[in-house]
């Protein structure tokens, strides 16, 4: 039985649903290496198919419909579905003794990736894998100039040049000692912890920038140059516990000092601190062999917490 001819275009699907995740046609269109012209009349005639309106169009950017929202939440397991199909081809393909080169920004790096690796390695037991860790800049760099095949990254915009997926959901957390006045309060303006010096990655850390962009969205138009600028995740936690000054770290890297309480968490007053950790890999290709396998095992990782919750 053929498929019907409104669902045999999947690409036009896989764009709803960036446009639903980054807000505007422009956004998804860049997300998928594709220009906003083309992407957009690949919608229309999507919306013709469909035969109603998918998406509402402002100056300011594009939402979905409801009609559009149904059409999404529909799409989204057969998206999943089509590329575990692809996943699966590719392995029969793949060479098994090949080397796998990946780039991950330390939260991805320290946190997620180790859990992803040992699924791998299931997989292809018989696959090199050499690991560079950096920010969010250099990860991208290494994408782009072919010295890794797939790179993770905390950015809140996918580079140019690359195509990217969401693999995890983080939460930026403003952290102090116990023994700052901050610690007692727990709650502090967008506009005061902007004001604030604090204890900051270094310029191209996905997480500095995250922090800054939430920020900003709230309203904020100037910070505070840095108390104290570190690379290191270690570092600034070392930093933060010791006293030195506020810190803003992932959720993931300070889960367990605010559980014995060597860090304080404070509340930064409506800011959205959340954010996609994604995959990113060079547009118009496809990861292949044990790249594919990696990215597919992440993709799962985040449908199975979304199922959890």
């Amino acid at each position: 039985m053929p498929l019907p001819s409104r669902v045999t275009d999947l690409t036009s699907f896989e764009l709803l649903l960036s446009v639903a995740e980054l807000g505007s046609i422009g956004r998804a269109a860049k997300a998928h290496g594709m220009s906003q012209p083309s992407a957009s009349e690949r919608l229309r005639v999507l919306e013709a198919r469909v035969g109603v309106a998918l998406l509402d169009r402002t100056p300011r950017g594009a939402r979905l419909t409801t009609e559009g929202q149904l059409v999404a939440g529909w799409a989204a397991p057969v998206l999943a579905r089509a590329g575990d199909l692809d996943a699966g081809i590719t392995s029969l393909r793949a060479d098994r003794h090949s080397q796998l080169r990946i780039a991950a920004s330390l939260t991805v790096a320290e946190y997620l990736l180790p859990t992803w690796l040992i699924a791998v390695r299931s997989v292809s037991p018989d696959t090199a894998t050499v690991l560079t860790a950096g920010n969010s800049v250099h990860v991208a760099e290494q994408v782009l100039a072919g010295r890794a095949d797939l790179g993770f990254i905390e950015n809140t915009d996918v580079p140019a040049g690359l195509t990217g997926r969401v693999v995890a959901h983080d939460e930026l957390v403003l952290v102090v000692a116990p023994g700052h006045p901050w610690a007692r309060r727990r709650r502090v303006t967008a506009a005061r912890a902007a004001a604030t010096p604090l204890v900051s990655r270094e310029p191209g850390s996905g997480t500095r920038q995250a922090w800054e962009h939430a920020l900003t969205a709230a309203g904020v138009t100037s910070f505070a140059g840095p108390l104290l600028e570190m690379s290191s995740t270690t570092a600034i936690r070392a930093a933060a516990t010791g006293g030195i000054g506020p810190a803003v770290l992932s959720r993931h890297a300070v889960a367990t000092d605010l559980a014995t309480r060597a860090l304080v968490q404070v509340e930064v007053a409506d800011v959205d601190l959340h954010r996609a950790l994604r995959a990113v890999w060079p547009a118009g290709r496809t990861p292949r062999g044990p790249a594919s396998d990696l990215l597919t095992i992440a993709t799962r990782s985040l449908t199975s917490r979304a199922d959890r919750r």
